[in-house]
């Protein structure tokens, strides 16, 4: 064991593997091992999307000058508790003549891919549940289920609202899957493997956000992933001036609250991909711990929402990690999940900045600028392959560049003309 606060995590999970061993034979460890991902991945999955949502309600609220949860708990940090116990005793509704097995199903159909994703996504050095040799097609392949699920609750819901959600999110899905995939051949031409550790530890000297080809690559992943997962600006499916709530209109109780964590969990793991493939995953500067432990300090001694013996405790705890592991590096597993919330906190800014596109610019998007945009990157990931640098920099970021201009200038709207009505007295 390294005792080193970066693998903490793997500490422990080694240390239960060999406490497991003393009592088990060693044919039972791999399954002990896995069993322990799975659990830890089923544990930590509704608490990230408990807290996403309170995060996100409080920053919205922040946002538009607003306080935001306070009532239940300090910070209002009980909230997503109550929350889940109301959707727990809310009765389940059932339309009349709707389909009862596949209403439950597609729900369950949603969440169940989502916690899949977290199995291959490496949350620091070491600390990937599986590190598969196609861990990049396998996150494609499970994030193209959810247009199943979608489409399963709106067909098995019996309703007009519901099946023209579910029409409209499979046909948003399937659109921005298409440069999405095609964002991450680039990641593949260059790493040589969709592995996503490999691709983690290929950004070691250099993230990859910061080449031309990656910077477009990102953005496209970036743009993609969240039209996949009907956030605002792209929430289409789920317009309540039109469709009530979209696909998820006949759902109540438990059911819809399996949604709503389907939502935010996919939501997590775009971020945590997006910050995996091209912002170095866990890689970061070897900054000391103590300036981290120090910040943090600060900010729970000016916590006025917390008592004094809470501060004084927290205090205390940051203290003692500073003087045991004040002089290491800050962990790699707080620069992924850093860069995580990062992209978290922006998919939250859209949503509080930008209304909701209109129906022919969110297909526009996706065929008609994306789409040709991630065609020219994988050419211009090709050049700053071939060449040296920094010609091949130079080459793929002109080519970029005269890409994004031709693209701008096509797709200009036409300017806009007085009506005529004919039938006008």
């Amino acid at each position: 064991m390294s005792g080193t606060l970066d693998q903490l995590f793997v500490d422990a999970r080694d240390a239960v593997l060999s406490l497991a061993g003393r009592v088990a034979p060693d044919s039972a460890l791999p399954w002990i091992s896995m069993g322990l991902a799975v659990g830890v991945i089923a544990a930590i999955a509704p608490v990230i999307m408990m807290y996403l949502t309170w995060l996100e309600r409080k920053l919205i609220a922040r946002f538009q000058n607003r306080i935001g949860p306070n009532r239940v708990g300090r910070y209002g940090l009980k909230q997503p508790l109550a929350d889940g116990l109301k959707m727990l005793i809310k009765e389940d509704l059932v339309p009349a003549g709707a389909d009862p097995l596949l209403h439950l199903l597609g729900p369950v159909l949603a969440v169940v891919p989502a916690i899949l994703l977290f199995a291959v996504i490496p949350f620091g050095r070491n600390m990937a549940g599986a590190d598969l040799h196609v861990g990049l097609l396998y996150v494609l392949a499970i994030g193209s289920v959810s247009s199943y699920a979608i489409f399963t609750g709106g067909w098995a819901s019996r309703s007009r609202f519901s099946l023209l959600g579910a029409m409209r999110s499979v046909a948003q899905i399937i659109s921005y899957e298409v440069p999405g995939v095609l964002s991450v051949v680039t990641v593949i031409m260059v790493t040589g493997t969709m592995s996503l550790v490999g691709i983690v530890e290929a950004q070691e000297a250099r993230w990859f956000v910061f080449t031309p080809w990656g910077l477009v690559a990102f953005f496209a992943f970036f743009m993609s992933g969240i039209a996949e997962v009907n956030r605002t600006p792209f929430d289409m499916p789920e317009a309540e001036s039109e469709l009530v709530a979209g696909f998820h209109t006949e759902y109540s109780g438990m059911k819809f609250a399996l949604w709503y964590m389907a939502e935010f969990l996919e939501a997590f793991a775009i971020c945590a991909i997006t910050a995996t493939l091209f912002l170095g995953g866990w890689h970061g500067p070897a900054v000391p711990l103590w300036g981290l432990l120090a910040i943090l300090a600060a900010m729970t001694a000016g916590a006025r929402g917390l008592g004094l013996p809470a501060r004084a405790v927290g205090l205390l705890l940051l203290a003692g990690a500073g003087l045991r592991w004040g002089a290491e590096a800050i962990p790699s597993w707080i620069w992924f999940f850093g860069k995580t919330y990062l992209l978290v906190f922006v998919l939250v800014w859209l949503r509080g900045t930008f209304p909701r596109l209109r129906a022919d610019q969110l297909m526009g998007m996706a065929w008609k600028f994306l789409l040709p945009m991630t065609l020219v990157n994988i050419a211009a990931a090709g050049v700053w392959v071939a060449f040296p640098f920094p010609v091949g920099t130079a080459l793929s970021a002109l080519l970029l560049a005269g890409a994004y201009a031709a693209l701008i200038a096509l797709n200009r709207p036409a300017s806009l003309e007085p009506r005529t009505y004919l039938l006008a007295e």
